[in-house]
Formats: structure tokens, sequence, C-alpha cells
């Protein structure tokens, strides 16, 4: 062979380059998501304000689905990106649009802009949900830029199902949103939002009157915006808690989370909506733990009444975390060390009988862990005849 033969079957720089950034490449695409309170608080908005900056240096952006609902300064924003023509399917003799993520995939932009991840898909597309596109898209090497409201997120849906009144029938499973690289909060005062809704900037007049009276009232946006702040404020808290462990750092809990005991109790509800309080105000994460004892028997009611306490703890906006211990204490004292809870929400029980003497729930588990802060919820106070 010769040197000549040989040097020409050696890559050239630029091949060498591409064969590193190929071997670098992640084998999926980063997912940004706007997430909102509520609609009208400006996701799309922002979403395509940055498809413009990353656009205007150079990125090979395209517009992969987007919903203007007539908004005109939304639409305005479509100027100057290029659009993917969207996918016709027919439903029940209706040609209904759906976003084409075979054809995004086929046009391997590297960013797609996809609006409405909760969104489902007209049946007899090639997937249920419009989640499920963004999945195959990312699977391809394609970042994705999303927007989705709170209620859509499969753990908190019940809970605004309960404030609302309304069913939230399109949904996002929480690993999926908790597992996009970045989240941004697009906020906005309950205040602000209905007068843009009343003013005809989020729906038309007519429609807009009946949403301000019926659902998007200030007592109901106060709680969405709640959930959407502690939401995004508890994907934070895990991405730093991550720094934390990855560093192998040595110290306690860096960030607030509030964890309630779901037990049988009435009074546990007083407990959870303890928990609650406490975790709105700190914009916290808010757990609520079941422990199961194997070989102790349950009752059906006392299971029964279990069931509807935890099924409350989500309306509230809880995780629910199960587990099974042989010791309530012991139980409860791994849960807390494991997900780093910093305030432990606990019904208080007066020791009675042969009890005394014996140390507490709360003072076990304040022994164990240092810097635990535990709140006794106790009686409602009589009220005087």
């Amino acid at each position: 062979m010769t040197a000549e033969s040989t040097d020409s079957r050696r890559p050239t720089g630029d091949q060498m380059m591409a064969r590193l950034n190929a071997e670098q490449r992640p084998t999926r695409a980063r997912l940004r998501i706007y997430m909102g309170m509520a609609p009208g608080v400006g996701k799309t908005y922002k979403m395509l304000e940055e498809a413009h900056r990353r656009h205007d240096r150079g990125t090979d952006v395209v517009v992969g689905f987007v919903e203007t609902y007539g908004r005109r300064n939304t639409a305005a924003q479509l100027d100057g990106l290029e659009i993917v023509p969207r996918r016709r399917v027919e439903y029940r003799g209706v040609a209904v649009e759906e976003m084409d993520a075979d054809a995004i995939i086929a046009r391997h932009p590297e960013v797609a802009l996809v609006d409405e991840l909760a969104h489902n898909n007209v049946p007899g597309s090639a997937r249920e949900k419009r989640w499920q596109d963004v999945e195959a898209i990312r699977d391809a090497g394609i970042e994705v830029i999303s927007t989705c409201n709170v209620q859509h997120v499969e753990s908190i849906a019940d809970a605004v199902e309960t404030i609302l009144g309304v069913p939230v029938r399109e949904r996002v499973p929480d690993e999926v949103v908790r597992a996009a690289d970045e989240i941004e909060l697009v906020d906005m005062s309950p205040h602000a939002l209905r007068q843009r809704m009343r003013h005809g900037n989020v729906y038309p007049v007519e429609r807009a009157t009946l949403a301000l009276d019926r659902f998007f009232t200030e007592p109901n946006l106060t709680a969405l915006r709640d959930l959407s702040l502690r939401f995004v404020a508890g994907k934070v808290d895990d991405q730093l808690e991550d720094i934390v462990s990855e560093r192998g750092l040595h110290v306690g809990p860096v960030t607030e989370r509030v964890m309630a005991l779901v037990d049988e109790s009435v009074e546990c509800r007083r407990a959870l909506r303890r928990a609650a309080t406490i975790a709105s105000a700190l914009h916290a994460p808010l757990l609520a733990l079941a422990i199961e004892t194997p070989g102790v028997g349950l009752s059906r009611d006392r299971q029964q009444n279990i069931k509807s306490n935890a099924d409350y703890a989500t309306d509230l906006g809880a995780e629910i975390i199960r587990g099974e211990a042989s010791d309530v204490a012991r139980g409860l004292e791994q849960v807390v060390r494991d997900r780093r809870v910093t305030h432990l929400v606990l019904v208080h029980r007066p020791h009675r009988g042969l009890s005394v003497g014996r140390a507490s729930l709360a003072d076990r588990l304040l022994d164990a862990v240092p810097g635990l802060e535990i709140h006794l919820v106790g009686e409602p106070a009589q009220t005087a005849h």
C-alpha cells in the first residue's frame, strides 16, 4: 500500500470532528417547558420569543405546532419562522389538523416548537398523546420547546378538578414533565390575568365573561398559581439536591420539603391541611406518606379511610408515597432521610395508660434526624357555649 493510498483513506479534520460530535451527541435531545397556571399567561408568546432569539443566532428552528387561538400578538410572532405543515386526519366525517411528528423528524431541525404538551391527538393518529409525539421527536435528536398548564400534570390534575369543579381530560405523566431539562414558569397575578381575559386578550369577550364567572375566579386562579409555583419550586429543589448528591457533599437538606403522615384517622385531614399551608408558604413540595405494617391486618373500613385520606392529600396537591415497615417510626425516619424532608406534620396523640413513659413518635424522630422540624396538630379548640 502506497503512502498516497493510505492518506486517501485517512479521514479529514472535518470528518473527524463530525464523528466526534456524533459520538458525544446525547441519545436524547433536550426538552424545555414553559409552564403557567392557566391559559392566557403568555406561555406560547414566550416560546415564540425564544424561537426568534435562537433563529437570529443561526439555530435551525421550526414550528412543529403552535396554536394562536386568534390572538393577534401571538400570531404576529410566527412571522419569519418556518412552519412544518400539519397533518389532516378524518374523524367522524370532519377533517382535523394535527401536528405531523413524522414530518418534523424527516425535516430534522435543531429545535422544534411544540405547543400544548398535554393535547390528546384525534383518534386514528399514530400516537394517542402529543407528549408521546414529543418523546419520538426527542429520540430522533431534535430539541423540543413546549408549553403546559400546571393542571395538566397528572399528580396535580385531581387537585385542580377539586378546585375548579371540572374534569381535566388532557394529562401528562409527572415523569415526563419532571424529566424536562428546563422548566420556566410564566407567572402573572390572578388580577392581571382576569384583566387580560376581560379585555378579550385570551378568549372572545362572550366566552371570557363565562370563564371569569365560573372557572377563572380570583380564588381559583390564586390556588392554581400556588400549585404552579410549588411544582416549579419542587423541580428546582430536585436539581439542587441532585447537585449536592452528585458532588458527594455531606450536608443536610438544602431546600424545604414538607411531609405529612397519612393514616385512617379523622384528625389526619387537619394535619394534611396544615402541611399544605406550610408547603404553600415555603413554596415547597408537599409529600404524604402512607405506611403499611406487615402482619397487621386492617379492617375494610380502616383501609377505606386510609384511601380516602390519601385521595384528600392528592386533592391538596401532595405527592403520595407508599411504604412498608415493621415499625412506623423507622419507616418514617427512612423516608424523611431518603427524601430529605425538612418539615414533618403529625397528629398529636397524648400518652394514655401504659404508654406513659415511652418516647413519643415525634421524640423518636427528633432524636434520629437532627434538624428535622416536627409540627404537631392537636384537636380543635372547643367552642364555648
